[in-house]
């Protein structure tokens, strides 16, 4: 781990002096480049910098200890070697942590697809509820939100919904999302006051890049009509509509949600590239299916993963056992401990992987 480290250490010189060069700021591609791997490079070489402050510290009171006779010095410095020792313990973890594969999608934007499940109106209603949830937390971390395509019902609800973010990182947060989210709670219609149980299926895909994914034009149909429901005063009275089919794998998306229809497209492709790129991720998933166990909750989107209990005021996340009594904060986007409690937990069973 160590050689690792300090490889990278030197590489990060290597990277501050090309940075330097006259030659690299006129090349824009390879100065975003060097600029993108210093970036990723800074959080771990500042930690391994602390961690070899820390060594050099604890064999500094070590020396001194031996040559202190003062009992008042002495203990002074017995206190700065407990708390060298506990950091450079803490500094380990995480520099174990920060040397872990990255997912090569973690820095892209998502598309999310909310589909109401089990549960007809109720299903679609809770579908309604996700939808805001996101967009709440988006948000709060000062993303951007386009929506791409919604089937509304007529009480509120949302059959589907399908739209993007666009941030720093969303993917590395989001993919814990992916998966059935289950609620249980009286619904409005229900005269009985029975509880009812409904579901709604999460999907979170990176947005992919042309060069991610080549499509074919001769693979697609395109057509165009009115848009339906919602969309504004001069959506519904032209063809701004765009409906892609894409003939291998008979997926077909839908854009209505701009008045042009040129920018429709333009979502429409974006929303099919990112389901191709998201077939050749869980493809690529299903061939490592050991690195898939050891993962939470990213890859199988027939897994129940929460279950948001109103009468109780709970939230259970079933992969990690975390129960949070806070049902309201966080179906206003308040999710951050959830998504933290995650990636913790999938940091620690890839560490357990590789210490095995």
């Amino acid at each position: 781990m160590f050689d690792r480290l300090e490889d990278l250490l030197h590489r990060m010189d290597e990277i501050m002096n090309e940075l330097s060069e006259p030659d690299v700021t006129n090349n824009q591609q390879r100065f975003r480049a060097l600029m993108k791997e210093q970036s990723d490079l800074t959080p771990l070489v500042e930690a391994y910098r602390e961690y070899k402050k820390c060594k050099q510290d604890i064999e500094d009171s070590l020396q001194l200890l031996e040559e202190e006779s003062d009992e008042d010095m002495r203990e002074m410095l017995k206190e700065e070697l407990s708390g060298a020792r506990k950091r450079v313990e803490e500094l380990e973890k995480t520099l174990k942590i920060l040397l872990l594969p990255k997912d090569p999608n973690d820095d892209k934007n998502v598309v999310v697809e909310i589909r109401g499940g089990a549960g007809g109106d109720e299903a679609a209603l809770f579908a309604a509820e996700l939808y805001r949830m996101y967009v709440h937390y988006a948000e709060s971390r000062r993303w951007k939100v386009e929506l791409v395509n919604v089937e509304e019902t007529g009480i509120g609800g949302m059959k589907e919904v399908e739209f993007m973010v666009s941030g720093q990182g969303a993917y590395s947060v989001l993919k814990y999302e992916s998966g059935v989210h289950r609620v249980q709670r009286v619904p409005e219609t229900e005269s009985g006051g029975r509880i009812h149980t409904s579901t709604a299926t999460v999907a979170v895909m990176p947005e992919a890049e042309e060069v991610d994914v080549q499509i074919d034009e001769k693979d697609i149909r395109i057509d165009v009509m009115r848009a339906s429901g919602n969309g504004g005063q001069c959506v519904n009275t032209t063809d701004s509509a765009v409906r892609l089919t894409h003939y291998p794998t008979g997926i077909v998306v839908y854009s209505q949600t701009e008045k042009s229809q040129l920018q429709n497209k333009a979502k429409a492709f974006a929303l099919l590239r990112a389901k191709l790129y998201d077939i050749e991720c869980q493809k690529a998933h299903d061939a490592e299916a050991d690195a898939r166990r050891s993962q939470i909750g990213t890859g199988d989107r027939s897994e129940k993963i929460r279950t948001y209990n109103f009468p109780q005021g709970r939230v259970t996340d079933h992969r990690i056992n975390l129960t949070l009594y806070k049902i309201d904060k966080i179906m206003d986007g308040d999710i951050q401990e959830i998504i933290d409690a995650c990636i913790a937990a999938d940091q620690s069973a890839k560490l357990a992987k590789m210490n095995e």
